[in-house]
């Protein structure tokens, strides 16, 4: 699975930045060299019936988890440049102007690169993950290691483990800031991974995973940190989870361990702060966690779900079709299993998606068009249904 680390899980987990830098960035500021083969340097690709208008936001570094506001004006991503922010930060930015020229059709390839003005909304410091607008959209809330210490905290070295891992860091809070970067409230107080927190569109709950209880569980709480309810209770990893249109159900990614040899090892990376991902499925189930039922029964890593707008499908990352663990493509399935159909072609690495509130168009993060690196960037398009 040493693929994995290339673009998906890589993406999933940056590192985290050092402090310092400029504040404000735009789309051009890492180039982009053109590739020979121009069906390589597409941001739209003719099978991918379901996307219109595609927009291309960044434009270097690796940039994932790019969610919208609640009015759909704004995202927040998180980012790394390898420069200034040598792990995950935080930034935002508006994407009104972009969504204004919907009727125009998906831009040149170079015409776009300065449309999308963006800005650091973290601290600069300590290692960032996972933001998510609150209702009101003045408010963010993100997972941080920068009260624990400044800098970057240290990456796994997967050659000694032998095999491909996330680390769990137990520096991990959960805060909420403004976007002019003042962190307002710190959500959670302990010493235990506290992150892949997202907000329910009623905008009455916050969902996150934690391993306060000796396992990596969903739990949920209010928006202003009280209430803290433990949702899921089986061994293995339990994350990046995310609510139904109406705030009724949940999908989230999972690993369950069905073997001796299997939990064994899982209890054993746990107990050293990490988690190995490369088996995973997508699951739902009430709200509160009851009534959870497995939705994807595939190879390799099925992960970063999210509902489609009317609620009646799941809109995931899978690398299933691949013996090397890559490309990863997006999927669309039902919520019973069937129906399975592929959405997006690039292959190459797409995930991370989110329907805006008013689910016309669609935010994902892929590795096309960059030149031939290893950059991960921001895309935007219309969803036809």
């Amino acid at each position: 699975m040493k693929y994995l680390l290339t673009a998906a899980m890589a993406a999933a987990f940056f590192c985290s930045c050092k402090p310092g830098g400029n504040n404000q960035h735009q789309g051009a500021d890492s180039t982009t060299h053109a590739l020979s083969d121009t069906s390589k340097a597409r941001i739209h690709y003719p099978e991918e019936k379901h996307l219109k208008n595609v927009h291309q936001l960044t434009f270097g570094g690796d940039n994932a988890e790019a969610y919208w506001s609640f009015d759909g004006k704004r995202i927040v991503f998180q980012r790394t440049d390898h420069q200034t922010y040598l792990c995950d930060q935080i930034f935002s930015g508006s994407v009104e102007s972009i969504l204004s020229q919907s009727n125009e059709g998906d831009l040149p390839l170079s015409s776009d690169k300065n449309s999308f003005n963006y800005s650091l909304v973290s601290t600069g410091k300590g290692r960032t993950t996972c933001a998510a607008f609150l209702p009101g959209d003045s408010l963010i809330l993100y997972a941080s290691t920068h009260e624990f210490a400044d800098t970057c905290p240290p990456v796994p070295d997967k050659k000694k483990i032998g095999k491909y891992v996330w680390p769990v860091y137990n520096s991990y809070e959960i805060y909420i800031a403004d976007l002019n970067g003042h962190i307002k409230k710190r959500l959670t107080n302990n010493h235990s991974y506290d992150a892949e927190a997202t907000v329910s569109p009623k905008g009455d709950k916050i969902i996150f995973t934690s391993d306060r209880d000796g396992d990596l569980d969903l739990y949920e709480m209010n928006l202003d940190g009280s209430n803290v309810k433990r949702i899921t209770s089986k061994m293995g990893y339990d994350g990046g989870a995310w609510f139904s249109p109406d705030g009724s159900k949940i999908v989230w990614r999972c690993s369950r361990p069905d073997v001796q040899e299997e939990k064994n090892e899982y209890r054993r990376l746990l107990k050293q702060g990490l988690v190995a991902p490369t088996k995973m499925e997508v699951w739902i189930a009430n709200a509160d966690g009851s009534n959870a039922k497995q939705v994807t029964d595939m190879k390799g890593a099925n992960w970063a779900p999210t509902f489609t707008p009317d609620g009646k499908k799941i809109l995931f990352a899978s690398n299933y079709e691949y013996e090397h663990g890559f490309p990863f493509n997006m999927y669309l399935i039902n919520l019973d299993g069937t129906g399975l159909e592929r959405i997006t072609f690039s292959n190459q690495f797409d995930a991370f998606p989110m329907f805006s509130y008013d689910g016309r168009h669609l935010i994902w993060c892929s590795n096309r068009n960059n030149g031939g690196t290893h950059d991960t960037n921001v895309f935007i398009a219309e969803w036809v249904p």
